[in-house]
C-alpha cells in the first residue's frame, strides 16, 4: 500500500556491497574509523559534509551542556524500566527518550523554529532583529502565550548554560542572527512580558547551532544524542547501585488518594 507520491526510491546516507561499507560518499574503515570523532561524525551523518572547526566546537559545546539534567522525568521512567526488567536496556533506554516530550527535547527545536520566525520577520519587514523581537513579545504578551526559549524555574538570574554556549559561539565567531535575536528576546522579555524571563538552554542551543549552519528540521536530534549519554550513565548506575523501587516508593508515599470509598455514594 502506497501513501502519498513515493517516487524516489533512493538514499544518500549508506550503502554497502561485499567488500565495503561507504557512509556519505567515504569508506567507512578506511575514511572514517578511528579517524573522526563523533561529534564530527554525527553532523556528517544528518548534513552529508565534514564541519568545519568551528562548527564541530559548537555542536560538541551544545551536546555537553544538555547530556545530563539529574532525575527529570525521562531518567526516573528510564531507570524504573529497567528496575523492572535488568536484562532489557533497549527498553529502559526507549523509555527514557519516549519520555523526552515537547518540555524537554521539543523545547529545544520550538526555540529554535521561533527564532527562525523572528529572523525571517525583520528580513521580510525591513526591520532590525531587535524590532521585530519586541513586536514578537507584545504579540506573545496580549496572546498570552508562553516565549520559547526564555525562562527557567531555578536559574531565575540567568542560565548559566545558556550564558556559556552564546560566549563560546562569540569566540567561536559562530554568532548570527538567530543569536541575536534570542538575546533581543531575553533583553526585554522581562519588561514586556512583566516576569524574570532569562534566556534559558533550550534557547541558546538553537541559537548557537543555527547560525553555525545546523539545519531547524534536524533541531530535535541535538537533545536527544546528548540525553541518550546521559541516560547511558543513569542506566549504568542502576544496573549497579539501583534506586528505581526507591523512586517508585516515594512516588506512591507522595500522591495522595481522593477518589471514592467502599460503601459511599456515587
Amino acid at each position: 500500500m502506497r501513501i502519498g507520491k513515493q517516487d524516489q526510491a533512493l538514499t544518500a546516507i549508506a550503502t554497502s556491497d561485499a567488500n565495503s561499507i561507504t557512509v556519505r560518499g567515504l569508506d567507512l574503515c578506511d575514511d572514517l574509523i578511528g579517524k573522526i570523532n563523533f561529534t564530527d561524525y554525527f553532523w556528517l551523518l544528518v548534513l552529508g559534509e565534514k564541519p568545519s572547526e568551528a562548527q564541530a566546537k559548537m555542536l560538541d559545546a551544545c551536546l555537553v551542556a544538555i547530556a545530563e539534567h539529574g532525575l527529570v522525568p525521562s531518567v526516573q521512567a528510564a531507570r524504573m524500566t529497567l528496575a523492572a526488567g535488568p536484562d532489557a536496556w533497549q527498553g529502559a533506554m526507549s523509555a527514557g527518550l519516549l519520555g523526552m516530550g515537547s518540555v524537554v527535547a521539543g523545547s529545544s527545536e520550538t526555540a529554535g523554529r521561533y527564532l527562525v520566525e523572528v529572523v525571517a520577520k525583520a528580513k521580510a519587514d525591513g526591520t532590525d532583529i531587535e524590532t521585530a523581537a519586541i513586536a514578537s513579545l507584545n504579540d506573545h504578551k496580549a496572546q498570552r502565550r508562553k516565549v520559547a526559549g526564555l525562562g527557567h524555574p531555578q536559574h531565575s538570574g540567568g542560565d548559566p548554560r545558556a550564558d556559556k554556549l552564546m560566549a563560546i559561539a562569540d569566540g567561536l565567531g559562530v554568532s548570527g542572527p538567530h543569536v541575536e535575536a534570542l538575546r533581543m528576546l531575553g533583553k526585554h522579555a522581562s519588561d514586556i512580558i512583566e516576569r524574570p524571563l532569562p534566556i534559558n538552554v533550550s534557547g541558546a542551543i538553537p541559537a548557537c547551532i543555527l547560525d553555525a549552519g545546523w539545519p531547524v528540521d534536524a533541531m530535535k536530534a541535538v537533545p536527544l544524542v546528548a540525553r541518550a549519554a546521559g541516560l547511558s550513565a543513569h542506566l549504568f548506575e542502576e544496573a549497579h547501585r539501583s534506586i528505581g523501587f526507591i523512586m517508585s516508593h516515594h512516588a506512591d508515599q507522595a500522591i495522595g488518594y481522593d477518589g471514592e470509598t467502599p460503601g459511599e455514594a456515587p
